[in-house]
């Protein structure tokens, strides 16, 4: 029997001859995350278990991004546990700010996770790196506590499910579109503890922003992980990476022909029109743009694991070129890492977005958990790039927010209603 690519990355970090889904496994990990709401808990177990140190300095990384920089006294003495942590046990891949990013596009960018490996982390989006061909999945801080002393995690194989994407993408819709499109279709638990292997000419042809953004939601449909065989796609990105701490371009595997899934998806991306939308307060409640365009937003956040890269930024820029904000919407623009910021800056975009009335931010994850830097109000609403848009995700629990592609988002932000972006251009 033929494995998946997800099948053969466990297998590979597990002493098992062979595995199957639904099995249980002892996996090696080659990484493992915390940041700074999570990883506080995981270090007070890792005390209580009276490690001496962990398993290899190299292969822990801790990012304060969520509360960061630090809006009160607690969320500052959250970034110093992690601070004195990594001081205490010399764990080398610490991001504090000015050197740090929103986790899910920092570790990427910095060459620390590559094809081939298994990653987890305690925040759910660490799913985000299956883009590049690896395993990654969110786990609790107590499972994070347990790998930063054994560099070991305790997995269940999930069951794979096949996306297969064919057709030439229509204009203003991109990954983002694809994987709401996706969500909406199987709906937030279609793929509960499963593997979403997304495949077709359509992803072949995709770039890597956009796979990492339909990969980090994955786990707004349940998946276990989102994954996407390497190509030469992700070569390039990965040897364009500068001063990464490993050489090479990691460890290429692929699916078998004769693999066995749970389900397969096909999707002819031609028939996805105009960019999608998804409405408060599911992901899996999408509509094309055109269908919500009476819907008026108090705020529009451009930014987040999902959408906070370079490409991002520039897809949002191209849109408010010369163009003002409505009068009454807030814009709140954050790049995802200090790299993306600095290329906003150098390339003219910061000043695009201060220009047309937003606010240009250092990286953090603030509004997108409803934590600072935007906080919705009783009734106000809200687009957002993010991934999320359950019930008070971004503030009050009556708010509301929409999900979106960053060009929808910028129309938006100057139409003061929710607008196809083809329309302000």
């Amino acid at each position: 029997m033929g494995y998946t690519i997800t099948e053969k990355i466990l297998l590979k970090h597990t002493k098992a001859k062979e595995i199957h889904p639904g099995q249980f496994i002892d996996a090696k990990v080659d990484l493992c995350l915390g940041n700074d709401i999570t990883a506080p808990f995981a270090i007070e177990e890792f005390e209580k278990l009276g490690a001496k140190k962990v398993f290899d300095k190299k292969k822990v990384v801790l990012v304060p991004d969520h509360f960061a920089p630090a809006k009160d006294m607690k969320s500052a003495n959250q970034c110093k546990v992690l601070a004195g942590f990594a001081k205490k046990y010399d764990v080398k891949n610490y991001f504090e700010i000015g050197r740090m990013g929103i986790e899910h596009a920092l570790l990427p960018e910095m060459g620390l996770v590559l094809p081939g490996d298994l990653v987890i982390g305690a925040d759910s989006h660490t799913c985000t790196y299956g883009a590049l061909g690896a395993f990654s999945s969110g786990v609790g801080s107590t499972d994070l506590a347990a790998a930063m002393v054994t560099g070991e995690c305790w997995l269940k194989v999930p069951e794979s499910m096949k996306f297969v994407y064919y057709g030439r993408l229509n204009k203003w819709v991109g990954g983002k579109d694809l994987i709401l499109h996706t969500i909406g279709d199987i709906g937030v638990d279609g793929a509960r503890y499963m593997a979403m292997e997304f495949c077709g000419e359509t992803i072949e042809n995709l770039p890597m922003d956009d796979r990492l953004s339909m990969c980090n939601m994955a786990i707004e449909a349940g998946g276990k992980n989102g994954i996407i065989a390497p190509d030469r796609i992700t070569a390039q990105y990965v040897r364009a990476i500068k001063n990464k701490p490993r050489a090479g371009l990691g460890k290429i595997y692929s699916s078998d022909k004769d693999a066995k899934y749970a389900a397969v998806k096909e999707y002819d991306v031609r028939k996805i029109k105009e960019p999608v939308v998804s409405c408060p307060n599911l992901p899996s409640n999408t509509k094309p743009v055109s269908k919500l365009k009476n819907v008026a937003v108090d705020q529009v956040v451009i930014g987040s694991c999902t959408n906070g890269r370079i490409s991002d930024m520039r897809s949002a820029a191209k849109v408010l070129r010369g163009k003002k904000v409505k009068a009454g919407v807030r814009l709140i623009v954050i790049p995802a890492t200090q790299k993306i910021y600095l290329e906003c800056v150098n390339e003219g975009l910061a000043k695009i977005f201060v220009d047309a009335g937003g606010v240009f931010s250092t990286p953090t994850c603030g509004p997108c958990l409803g934590g600072h830097m935007g906080i919705l109000a009783e009734g106000e609403v809200a687009i957002a790039t993010t991934n999320r848009n359950f019930t008070g995700r971004m503030g009050h629990p009556n708010s509301g927010v929409y999900l979106s592609n960053p060009a929808v988002a910028a129309a938006t932000a100057v139409t003061g209603k929710i607008t196809h972006p083809g329309e302000v251009m």
